[in-house]
């Protein structure tokens, strides 16, 4: 496994070792149980499965250089997977990005959407995708790809936090009259999934998304801290054209509302998980609503 020490990467690891799994890991230095990229192609990987989660997140602040997504999501993943095909495993996990194919979703995101990444990140992710795709395994080996949507769980440092946060300081929400519905992906779900793509042997490569049952909307999520926090939250559905007037200013001003964060907060992202619910035959363990609780409730 390679990711380790990231927030898919501790709660996996500590999942299958649960389910008795033993794992070696791959990671930037040498340490005790762990392999150092450089030494990759040299070493002799006797692992029966590949699991590669290292990336190139997403960089909020925008001080990452173009040139970094395509090192470590492209460069790096490159280096996995050849040695994965010299190798005598059968299984090679990558776990890439809805933003691989869409920034924006008319509609419903599903595998057979035609890829058109505006980003670095989504970029360098669908390249190496195609590298992958491009370089077929021997027979006997499986090479799937997973496509998460925005990825949370109980002590997650993102998005969902920095909005509990906001709301708990009883701060109205003035985009209440967007009705928008975006989907997740519960760190519980992404376990079950991983797990179960090992264990059932049967499933065949491909590419798969990786979604929570249900999309969400915002107004629900607002709503939903608001009960945690054991108060009602404040919904305020002001006219979106007076919303859009303000934006179009923050732009100007280079306010936290501008017209590139109006559109990340009122978005339609919705992302299918059929093809792989349909594969895996088994539900998953958590709804979308129950684990946006868990992950809520963590942040108190």
């Amino acid at each position: 496994m390679t990711g380790k020490s990231g927030f898919v990467g501790q709660n996996l690891s500590k999942h299958l070792e649960s389910k008795g799994f033993d794992l070696t890991f791959v990671g930037r230095k040498k340490e005790e149980n762990q392999i150092c990229w450089s030494e990759i192609e040299n070493d002799n990987l006797k692992s029966d499965v590949f699991i590669h989660l290292a990336g190139k997140a997403h960089d909020l602040k925008k001080v990452s250089s173009p040139q970094e997504y395509y090192e470590v999501n492209l460069g790096l993943t490159k280096k996995i997977f050849n040695s994965f095909l010299n190798s005598e495993a059968k299984l090679f996990i990558f776990l890439s990005s809805v933003k691989a194919v869409a920034d924006e979703v008319f509609g419903e995101l599903t595998e057979e959407c035609e890829p058109n990444p505006q980003t670095h990140y989504g970029k360098s992710k669908l390249m190496a995708e195609e590298y992958i795709m491009k370089n077929p395994p021997s027979d006997g080996k499986r090479v799937i790809i997973l496509r998460p949507c925005m990825i949370h769980g109980p002590f997650n440092k993102g998005n969902l936090n920095l909005l509990f946060n906001l709301v708990s300081k009883k701060i109205p929400w003035p985009l209440g009259a967007y009705e928008n519905k975006r989907s997740f992906c519960n760190i519980e779900n992404l376990n079950f999934a991983i797990c179960e793509l090992i264990v059932q042997k049967t499933i065949s490569s491909g590419i798969y998304n990786l979604a929570d049952d249900d999309a969400i909307s915002t107004n629900e999520i607002i709503n939903l801290i608001g009960e945690i926090n054991g108060s009602r939250s404040q919904i305020w559905k002001i006219d979106p054209t007076l919303i859009s007037f303000f934006s179009r200013i923050g732009d100007f001003f280079r306010l936290p509302l501008n017209s590139e964060s109006l559109k990340k907060l009122t978005e339609n992202y919705i992302v299918s998980n059929r093809k792989l619910k349909f594969a895996i035959g088994k539900p998953f363990p958590i709804t979308a609503h129950a684990g946006l609780i868990q992950t809520l409730k963590s942040f108190n």
